[in-house]
């Protein structure tokens, strides 16, 4: 995955995980709309949603780290090579930019993810897994330093 040195982030939280996504690869961010489940699909994979007027899959970002029980309550979707995936995700926090030292520091949201649930992933959408490897998880401390830099950017910055 090419870096993304400076680059502003989407960030999100799923299965208790705080997570970036590059804003290059953001559509947009929406309510959950009605889920039609497909039979034969990754357990990720809730099935596909009507976004747009496109049959859209949408992939449950807590299901990948391993907490399929939390019900989203965001969608975010993405630009997968010529279309559009919506992510299923727990809350939808805000945009942060982030600088080299920052991505560093963020490692990919699929080291974490259930091998198994990346595996098959892979068989059914090799973009959709490009895509998500660029998807960043946000240690504490890193979350920690970039508010502290969002407040003093505040202060420098003021309205």
């Amino acid at each position: 995955m090419p870096t993304r040195s400076g680059t502003g982030w989407l960030v999100v939280r799923a299965g208790g995980q705080t997570c970036a996504i590059a804003l290059d690869d953001v559509i947009e961010t929406m309510r959950p709309l009605p889920i039609v489940p497909l039979p034969g699909m990754p357990p990720a994979v809730l099935g596909t949603a009507v976004i747009r007027g496109e049959a859209v899959p949408v992939v449950h970002a807590a299901a990948l780290l391993g907490d399929g029980q939390v019900r989203p309550t965001r969608f975010v979707t993405l630009k997968v090579a010529d279309r559009c995936v919506a992510l299923a995700v727990d809350d939808v926090i805000g945009f942060r930019h982030a600088d080299a030292t920052g991505e560093d520091a963020m490692p990919p949201l699929l080291r974490d993810a259930r091998e198994h649930a990346v595996a098959a992933l892979e068989v059914a959408d090799h973009d959709l897994v490009l895509v998500l490897d660029g998807v960043r998880l946000v240690p504490a401390d890193v979350w920690t330093a970039l508010e502290r830099d969002d407040a003093r950017n505040l202060r420098a910055h003021p309205g």
